[in-house]
C-alpha cells in the first residue's frame, strides 16, 4: 500500500502537536508519566520516548503493562493531577475506558492499533489509522513515538534505529522480501542516512551475527522448521549431511556471515527440500530470505547488531516479565541491563521451544474448525508467550486460508488470554481479526481488538467455548460475504 503525502502530513502535524505539549510540560518542570505495552514494539516505544525526555531534561516515569483494564487505569489515575500521561503502543483500542477513568486529565496516545471509541476531549491522539495509514504494516507504536521525538528535536534522528527495531518486533516487514514499507520506510531512511543502519539481502536466521551457524539454524522459529528448530544436534547433522557445510573451521565455529554465497545457496535449497518433505507450503521457504537490518554502531557478535535479533531480545524481556531491562537497553544501557537481558533471552528461547514441542506431541492441541485453527495452550503455555507461539504457528499451518486463534489461561484470574493471527492473503479479502475479536469478546463478557492481521482478547474461562465458536462463525461469514461481493 502506498502512503500518500497528505496522509503523512496530517500524521506529522498531529505528532508536532503532541511534541509541543510535551515540551510545555518539561519547561514547566511537571512530571510526565509514560505507560507502554510489554512487547518488543512497546518497549522500543518506551525507550524512544524515555531517551528523548532524558535529552530534554524532563522529569518522567515509565511503567509497562500487558494490557489496559479498569485496574490499570485506576492505578494510572492516582498519579499527580498536574502530570502529563503518555500512552505508547497502548490506548487506541480503549478510548471509552480511558475517557471514563481519566476524564479531564491531559494525556497523549501514541499508538498504531485500530481505534475503538471516541477520543476524550483532553487527549491528543496520534495514530496512523486516523489518517488512512495501516498501523499493522506501515507504522508501529515505536514509529509513532519516533515521529514525536523527531518533532521535539531533529537530533533525535538517531532513535530511528530503535523505531526500526520496534517495527520488526511487531512483524511489520510484510513488503516484498520481508521489507519494511510505508511510513516505516521513511524511518529506515532516516537511520540509513544517519549512518546507523545498513540494509542487505540475506538468509534470515536468528543469531546470524552472534551464533555458530548450527545454533542460528536451531534458534530460527519464524518460520518454524520441523525437526530442526529448537534442535541443535539435528541442525548440525542437517548442515553436514544435507547442505554439505562444515560448521567449524580450524577450531572456530562459523556464523552465517562467514559462509560463501555458494554455501548459502546450497543451504537454502536443502531447507526448501526439507520443508517440502514436511508438506508445508513452498512460500514458507522463501520467507527465509529477505532484507537484513544491521545496526552498524552496535558491537559485532552481539544480539543488538541485527535489528530482528534486537527485537527478539526486547520481546524476551517483556514476555519473561523483565521489561525494565528491555527499556533500559533501548535507552542506551550496554552494561548490566544488556547482560541480564541476554540471560533472559536464553531462558525465553528455551521456553518457546518447549511450548512448540508440547503442541507437536498431541495433534489435538491444535484443532481445526470450519474456519479457524484453535491452539489450546491452557495452563502449559504461559499467557505472556501465547502471542509469540501463535505468530510462529501462523506461518506453518497446512491451510493458510484459515486464521489461528490461540489461548492460554491467565494466572490467578478466571480468564483466558487470546492471540489471533492470519496472513495478508485473508486480510486482502476483507478479514479483520481486530474487529472480530472485539465483537466476540464483548458478547462473552470480555474485551478484544488489535489489527486486522493480528489481534488479542481477554475472555472469562467459562465463556471460552462459545467465544471460540462465535469467532469461527464470524470468520466464515466475513469471508463468505467478500467472496459473494458483499
Amino acid at each position: 500500500m502506498t502512503v500518500k503525502k497528505e496522509q503523512t502530513n496530517g500524521l506529522l502535524k498531529k505528532a508536532s502537536e503532541a511534541a509541543n505539549l510535551i515540551r510545555e510540560y518539561v519547561e514547566e518542570e511537571k512530571t510526565i508519566h509514560v505507560a507502554s505495552h510489554y512487547d518488543a514494539d512497546g518497549l522500543a516505544a518506551a525507550g524512544v520516548m524515555g531517551k528523548c525526555l532524558v535529552r530534554l531534561g524532563g522529569r518522567f516515569r515509565v511503567r509497562v503493562e500487558r494490557w489496559l483494564d479498569e485496574n490499570v487505569i485506576d492505578g494510572i489515575s492516582t498519579v499527580e493531577k498536574t502530570a502529563l500521561i503518555i500512552f505508547t503502543d497502548l490506548g487506541s483500542g480503549d478510548l471509552n475506558l480511558l475517557g471514563e477513568g481519566l476524564s479531564n486529565r491531559r494525556a497523549i496516545i501514541l499508538d498504531h492499533h485500530q481505534p475503538g471509541g471516541e477520543t476524550p476531549p483532553a487527549f491528543i491522539h496520534v495514530n496512523p489509522h486516523l489518517y488512512g495509514i495501516d498501523g499493522s504494516r506501515d507504522l508501529s507504536g515505536a514509529g509513532v513515538a519516533y515521529l514525536v521525538a523527531k518533532a521535539l528535536d531533529k537530533t533525535n534522528v538517531d532513535l530511528a534505529c530503535i523505531a526500526t527495531v520496534g517495527a520488526l518486533g511487531d512483524l511489520q516487514d510484510k513488503y516484498e522480501q520481508r521489507r519494511l514499507g510505508g511510513v516505516n520506510e521513511t524511518i529506515v531512511e532516516d537511520a540509513v542516512n544517519s549512518g546507523l543502519l545498513k540494509l542487505e539481502t540475506d538468509l534470515l536466521f536468528f543469531g546470524r551475527e552472534t551464533r555458530p551457524i548450527h545454533k542460528a539454524l536451531a534458534y530460527t522459529t519464524n518460520p518454524f522448521v520441523p525437526g530442526i528448530s529448537g534442535e541443535e544436534d539435528a541442525s548440525y547433522a542437517f548442515l553436514v549431511q544435507r547442505a554439505g557445510i562444515t560448521p567449524k573451521s580450524k577450531d572456530k565455529w562459523l556464523a552465517l556471515r562467514d559462509l560463501s554465497e555458494e554455501e548459502k545457496k546450497r543451504l537454502f535449497s536443502a531447507l526448501a527440500d526439507h520443508l517440502a518433505s514436511k508438506r508445508l507450503p513452498s512460500n514458507i521457504a522463501l520467507s527465509l530470505i529477505g532484507n537484513v537490518y544491521t545496526l552498524t554502531q552496535e558491537e559485532p557478535w552481539t544480539p543488538l547488531r541485527d535489528a530482528r535479533e534486537f527485537a527478539v531480545l526486547l520481546n524476551a524481556t517483556g514476555r519473561m516479565e523483565k521489561p525494565s531491562l528491555g527499556a533500559a537497553v533501548c535507552m542506551g544501557d550496554r552494561a548490566t541491563a544488556l547482560e541480564q537481558a541476554n540471560a533472559t533471552l536464553d531462558e525465553y528461547r528455551q521456553t518457546i521451544s518447549k511450548s512448540l514441542n508440547w503442541l507437536n506431541e498431541k495433534p489435538s492441541r491444535i484443532q481445526e474448525l470450519d474456519s479457524i485453527y484453535v491452539v489450546r495452550g491452557e495452563n502449559f503455555i504461559h499467557e505472556n508467550l501465547i502471542g509469540t507461539v501463535s505468530s510462529i504457528l501462523s506461518t506453518n499451518l497446512p491451510k493458510h486460508e484459515k486464521p489461528i486463534i490461540a489461548y492460554s489461561t491467565v494466572s490467578g484470574r478466571s480468564l483466558i488470554k487470546v492471540s489471533a493471527r492470519t496472513l495478508d492473503a485473508l486480510t486482502d479479502r476483507g478479514l479483520n481479526l481486530g474487529e472480530i475479536l472485539a465483537i466476540a469478546a464483548e458478547k462473552h463478557s470480555g474485551k478484544g481488538g488489535g489489527h486486522d492481521v493480528a489481534a488479542g482478547a481477554q475472555v472469562p474461562i467459562k465463556n471460552m467455548e462459545p467465544f471460540v465458536k462465535l469467532v469461527d462463525e464470524l470468520v466464515r461469514k466475513r469471508l463468505e460475504e467478500k467472496q459473494l461481493g458483499g
